[in-house]
């Protein structure tokens, strides 16, 4: 048996002397070979393909965004993931962002070739236009009311759906068609609309397409290729709402007050989710679990914000439902859709504080469940989200017992007050309320890190949500943030979120004049992570 053993390892040792030399010499010039990839789509779902190695190996693939380029010294691209395969493909989550992946092959000691150049996602083209995920052909016929669904355009506050009689005049360009145009509608606050095609069964052939716009209407680069619409009367209509699960960032996390959305039918505006603990007895039925934890009426067609935090671990269903003005179900629930709450069994490393800033969301139509409008989404470290739009300084205040005691994170990232801007509330009531949070948290040994106010732009708020806001929101931001500045740990955003003028917030960076929109989200970011010095370890 020794003698067995001792030959075995003496074989074992001889194999991988011969793997060393034959990896760090490049004998087969590995090295050398083309080494490249490429991406296919399908229903939205992305492939990442290469050729393999003709050598046994692991293949890494990393994902990058693109920086905001705003900040000097800052790289040109940012890691966003990175994962390992065996296989010579890699299934890439379709985001909301352009994303660029490079691959990279290893052996046993190392580097075998690679790194592939960088391949950008195919979902967002130059000059921006929407790229369709559902394709009605022969093959696959639509019914009389298909769900049309796009990739999400950053920083679009609205859509415009066209439908055609024939391919227009002018691809892919920014206006309607003159010739073939039969339909179009500009009341499209997602990234998909069910259409009605009833209206056009005579006609031999429809097409569809789609562009993106900003708050005045006006388009955001050009409209999409226009897709054949092959309808067959058989299909069955869609009767419920289509969740919304198109577009994701990679690695993110429900925030503590979750926010659910969905693709609206068509001409329905009110809904109503429900949350459970279990998955429902039976899907797609009418009416409503016996047992759920919770649900809400939700007159905005295409987003629902859950009312109370959801702290507890464990996995959450919701599901939502069209009702009629009684309150009946029109068609039957949608697909239910799971999250899952993590067990906290140490202190988190760091959580983030404040209202709908911090929260989630921008360009007017997205929530804070679309990711890539969170800072969060673009740290370097790990962060709780428990923001809460609509929050002032004094409700931020009123809920730290409930809300950030039971992480006891060891760094709290706050930023509150920029509601109180906008009402008659005083600066010294604002910088009461942030001093104590910071009282509460040395209290209970957590670091307090202020964020300092950004400007806003009065007229964007206006235009966006027909509110007014105080005229002296400059001098009671800028008491604040003097105050914020005299913190032993503090982070000044305020400086870089000016416009030229130097006086209001940048209309780049948020269109609505207060919540930052995508590059605004990661400018935050990439200053937070020039101070990750100041988080304790």
């Amino acid at each position: 048996m020794k003698k067995f053993i001792s030959f075995a390892l003496l074989i074992a040792g001889f194999t991988l002397l011969c793997i060393y030399f034959t990896e760090k010499t490049d004998v087969l010039g590995l090295e050398n070979l083309p080494f490249s990839a490429s991406f296919s789509e399908e229903n939205g779902q992305l492939a990442l393909t290469w050729r393999p190695l003709p050598y046994p190996c692991f293949y890494r693939v990393e994902a990058y965004f693109k920086t905001t380029g705003l900040l000097a010294d800052e790289p040109e691209y940012h890691l966003a993931d990175r994962s390992f395969t065996v296989h010579p493909s890699y299934r890439a989550a379709a985001t909301a962002i352009p994303m660029y992946y490079r691959v990279t092959a290893y052996g046993l000691f190392g580097r075998l070739a690679g790194p592939s150049q960088l391949i950008s996602n195919p979902d967002f083209p130059s000059p921006p236009a929407p790229v369709s995920i559902f394709h009605y052909t022969k093959q696959h016929p639509a019914s009389l009311m298909p769900y049309l669904v796009w990739h999400s355009v950053p920083t679009a506050v609205c859509y415009e759906v066209e439908i055609l009689s024939a391919p227009p005049e002018n691809e892919q360009g920014t206006a309607l068609s003159q010739k073939y145009h039969l339909f179009s509608t500009q009341q499209v606050y997602t990234n998909g609309w069910q259409a009605d095609l009833t209206p056009f069964m005579n006609q031999p052939q429809l097409y569809w397409r789609v562009r993106a716009l900003n708050l005045q209407k006006q388009p955001v680069g050009v409209f999409s290729k226009a897709e054949p619409l092959v309808c067959d009367p058989v299909q069955p209509m869609p009767n419920r709402p289509l969740l919304n699960d198109f577009d994701q960032m990679p690695n993110t996390k429900m925030p503590l007050y979750p926010v659910y959305h969905w693709i609206p039918m068509h001409n329905i505006t009110h809904y109503e989710v429900e949350l459970l603990t279990a998955p429902p007895l039976h899907e797609h039925n009418t009416t409503p679990t016996p047992d759920r934890a919770w649900y809400m009426a939700a007159n905005d067609s295409f987003s629902c914000y859950d009312e109370y935090a959801r702290p507890y671990a464990g996995e959450y269903y919701w599901r939502v439902r069209a009702i009629d003005d009684n309150g009946n179900t029109i068609g039957t629930y949608s697909d239910t859709d799971t999250f899952t709450v993590e067990t906290h069994l140490t202190r988190a490393y760091a959580a983030a504080f404040g209202d709908s800033i911090t929260h989630g969301g921008g360009a007017v139509s997205y929530s804070p469940a679309n990711h890539e409008y969170n800072y969060m989404t673009y740290l370097d470290f790990p962060t709780l989200n428990l923001g809460r739009s609509g929050d002032t300084s004094h409700t931020t205040l009123l809920r730290f017992d409930t809300d950030v005691l039971p992480y006891q994170p060891y760094n709290l990232l706050i930023l509150t007050g920029s509601n109180n801007l906008r009402s008659d509330t005083t600066a010294a009531e604002i910088i009461a309320d942030l001093a104590e949070i910071r009282r509460k948290c040395e209290e209970n040994d957590i670091r307090p890190i202020f964020l300092t106010l950004m400007p806003i732009q009065p007229e964007n708020i206006y235009a966006a949500f027909q509110t007014e806001t105080d005229p002296d929101w400059h001098e009671k931001m800028d008491k604040v943030n003097a105050y914020i500045r005299t913190q032993p740990f503090f982070i000044d955003l305020e400086p870089y979120f000016y416009d030229t003028g130097k006086h209001f917030m940048d209309t780049s960076l948020a269109t609505d004049g207060l919540h930052p929109d995508i590059r605004g989200k990661m400018l935050m970011a990439e200053i937070i992570n020039r101070h990750a010095y100041l988080l304790r370890k």
